[in-house]
């Protein structure tokens, strides 16, 4: 009898697979990094082939640590980075060129372009999403600009489109020789090309952006049998942030998760009727098990939160690990009034302000990489305290309490000032490995291994909770210098 559902998780800077048990807890994992390919500024490229053999790796990596063989499972589910886009040869199952990673900008020409007639919230009403840089549809739109021949090969059939969802799945069900052209409804919920009201490419969007559909994958439910890995059913497929809500249990509307990964990203389940943002968030599919009907949330999307730790680490040189970031920011009592704006791609939801880049303000004699680091941390803390605002504007509901997860939750100083700056209680479950537990939900769902949602919300386990402690007039007063720096970040971009 299997006795674990894997997951791979295809995440921004590397790809793991996960072994869980009936209980949802985590048997044993395996992770390999990839490159990030970054050719000239704003562009940020990943090599799906080595993201490819990657997921073989670590699929192998983790069995053999478990001592399992893949007799042992009983599905395989996909979680994923979501709007980054790659097109490859049918024949070959060679990519034309590197992926186009979700936080690229070069798509900034085409988003003027399109909303000259019609704004940025043309399409909004269809796909819940404003026209930004940020989606798969115009990183397609800019292949096709770029790449000689591309369209007309995809028009025929021999070109095939995809997010990274697609690209593995297509791998693991036999490649050239008959693998699956599939994406998941959430997945194709963040290309700008699906309708969410029936869950299939939207025909005059498809026009719109000269895209063939002949080139796009099949959009299936989150749950259901997608093919077989080596006699193993591969039946759960998801984006990572959704996969998260799904890991963290948020099955009612009104309940919501913030992951603090490469970005942040937090997701509030709105139910099974898709809310269309007044406040600049987005709106997406939460998840679709089955036959069951369609699940929706808002998002807001922080780019860049894990990865300001990363360019400490790897631009600055002035820690030699993430994990070193913690300590080095209790070197000081507080921020030393520096924020920091991490605006690399832009600001992303509420303000979606492409014009925008990194600022480190309010420096002075006495700051040191101490108040450096204090303030990169606070970063990702201030960033969602403005989207769950514009949230619980568009909602209507109050929070109750944040669930986090994600690499940064391990975080302590973090999850405190989170909790202070916001006002809310922040709860961390008891495994922070909630998006690969979601494509494991998804999977194992299909095949019968879980019964149904009740066993996901008897799974939640809370590990440790945070209380504000921040008095209110403290609160204002950060978050009014705060405003002043984001305001310092705008209009440096042409």
């Amino acid at each position: 009898m299997a006795k674990y559902v894997g997951a791979i998780d295809q995440g921004t800077t590397s790809t793991r697979f996960i072994l869980f048990d009936e209980a949802g807890e985590v048997v044993t994992l395996a992770r390999r990094e990839h490159a990030q390919i970054c050719p000239q500024p704003g562009w940020v490229e990943h090599d799906a082939t080595e993201i490819w053999r990657n997921t073989l790796a670590v699929i192998d990596d983790a069995l053999a640590k478990a001592s399992a063989a893949r007799s042992d499972l009983a599905a395989i589910g996909v979680a994923n980075q979501r709007e980054t886009a790659v097109l490859w040869d049918k024949a070959t199952g060679a990519p034309l060129c590197n992926a186009i990673v979700w936080m690229d900008t070069r798509t900034e020409a085409l988003v003027a372009r399109f909303a000259s007639d019609g704004g940025t919230d043309r399409l909004r009403a269809r796909t819940g999403l404003p026209l930004a840089s940020y989606f798969s549809g115009l990183k397609l739109v800019w292949l096709f600009e770029n790449l000689p021949g591309a369209r007309a090969r995809a028009q025929n059939g021999e070109v095939l489109f995809g997010t990274i969802d697609s690209w593995l799945i297509w791998n693991l069900t036999g490649g050239p020789r008959g693998g699956r052209h599939v994406t998941d409804a959430t997945n194709a919920s963040r290309t700008q090309l699906m309708n969410l009201a029936t869950l299939d490419w939207d025909e005059d969007i498809l026009r719109l952006f000269d895209i063939p559909r002949a080139c796009l994958p099949e959009i299936r439910s989150s749950s259901e049998f997608y093919g077989a890995v080596g006699g193993v059913p591969l039946t759960g497929a998801i984006g990572d942030q959704q996969g998260a809500l799904l890991g963290q249990a948020c099955l009612k509307p009104g309940e919501a998760k913030n992951t603090y990964g490469t970005g942040c990203f937090l997701l509030m389940n709105t139910g099974e009727t898709p809310k269309i943002s007044t406040k600049g968030l987005l709106t997406t599919l939460a998840y679709k098990l089955g036959e069951s009907k369609p699940v929706y949330a808002l998002e807001g999307s922080v780019a860049i939160a894990g990865a300001l730790v990363q360019w400490l680490r790897d631009n600055l040189g002035i820690i030699d690990s993430s994990e070193a970031v913690e300590p080095l920011a209790r070197s000081v009592a507080d921020n030393g009034d520096v924020y920091f704006v991490p605006a690399f791609s832009g600001l992303y939801a509420p303000r979606w302000r492409a014009d925008a880049r990194g600022v480190i303000a309010g420096l002075t004699r006495f700051s040191n990489k101490g108040h450096i680091a204090r303030a990169a941390l606070e970063a990702a803390a201030y960033q969602t305290r403005e989207v769950l605002a514009a949230m619980v504007a568009d909602s209507g509901a109050a929070l109750e309490d944040l669930r986090v997860d994600g690499g940064m939750a391990a975080n302590e100083l973090l999850m405190q000032f989170q909790a202070d700056i916001l006002g809310v209680p922040v709860v961390r479950p008891r495994s922070l490995e909630t998006t690969a537990l979601g494509a494991a939900y998804a999977a194992g769902l299909a095949v019968g291994f879980w019964r149904g949602p009740e066993d996901i919300a008897a799974h939640w386990r809370p590990g440790r909770r945070w209380n504000p402690v921040m008095t209110a007039l403290e609160r204002e007063r950060l978050v009014a210098s705060w405003e002043k720096a984001v305001e310092r970040s705008l209009g440096w971009a042409e």
